[in-house]
């Protein structure tokens, strides 16, 4: 059974940062493609970043690019969300995912390229 444990959230003020920690289970995640997206009430989910098999290609949304950055380390086989130069805006609940074991992913930041989800940490960013 696969499983996606989210940790690391918290409450930072702009400017700050945070790293987000995603803990795998029943699924290896350096072999498979992996991401983060963030939910906020009344928008839609949003892909922030995401990593290709073996660590090979990072992609990030424009929104976060220069400020997030998405590695995994493959012994504790665990996704990480390093985020800087935070600002409100990035409030958000981050969920981790991956996807289905051999299936290809051709729209990297999109919700529906993934099949295994995570329940989120709540990153909050005040002004």
């Amino acid at each position: 059974q696969v499983r996606l444990v989210e940790s690391g959230g918290g409450s930072v003020q702009t400017g700050g940062s945070l790293k987000l920690s995603c803990n795998v289970s029943g699924y290896t995640a350096s072999h498979n493609y992996m991401a983060w997206f963030r939910q906020s009430p009344g928008k839609e989910s949003e892909g922030v970043a995401a990593i290709s098999p073996r660590g090979e290609r990072t992609f990030y949304a424009d929104s976060v690019k220069g400020r997030f950055t998405v590695s995994e380390d493959n012994a504790k086989n665990t996704l990480y969300l390093q985020m800087n130069s935070l600002k409100p805006e990035d409030s958000a609940v981050y969920i981790c995912a991956a996807n289905r074991p051999g299936e290809l992913v051709y729209r990297i930041l999109a919700p529906n390229e993934y099949d295994y989800w995570g329940r989120g940490t709540l990153v909050t960013v005040s002004s």
